[in-house]
């Protein structure tokens, strides 16, 4: 949960570039208003995501006893047009893109479209 919250701080900064953060949960919708309460998340949270909507991300499934199944969090960061620009799958714990590493990302993709443009201007 500290990675929602830390998207939260970052929102405005990520909102001055364009971007948007979006999230999904498997949890229930009750669950999920929870979260987004506690942790005073104000961008978009959807919830109920099914195994079959996990699987089309690629997300891995972890075992919980005895019978059951959780998601592991998939992330991603899309560019304009919906082109992915980086991922990452946990498959465990550890393994989340830092918000801070998601805006240097972004800066350093923009500063290197921006000397693109500046070439071919005449």
């Amino acid at each position: 949960m500290r990675q929602l919250a830390a998207y939260q701080n970052q929102k405005a900064e990520l909102e001055k570039m364009g971007c948007s953060i979006l999230s999904a949960s498997v949890d229930t919708e009750e669950q999920t208003r929870k979260v987004v309460q506690t942790q005073g998340l104000t961008y978009a949270v959807a919830y109920g995501c099914t195994r079959a909507e996990g699987d089309a991300i690629g997300a891995w499934w972890g075992k919980l006893p005895p019978d059951g199944e959780y998601m592991q969090p998939a992330e991603f960061l899309l560019g304009r047009g919906g082109t992915v620009l980086g991922s990452m799958y946990a498959s465990g714990p550890v393994g989340r893109m830092a918000v801070e590493e998601v805006i240097h990302s972004i800066e350093s993709r923009e500063r290197y479209r921006l000397s693109r443009e500046q070439e071919r201007q005449p």
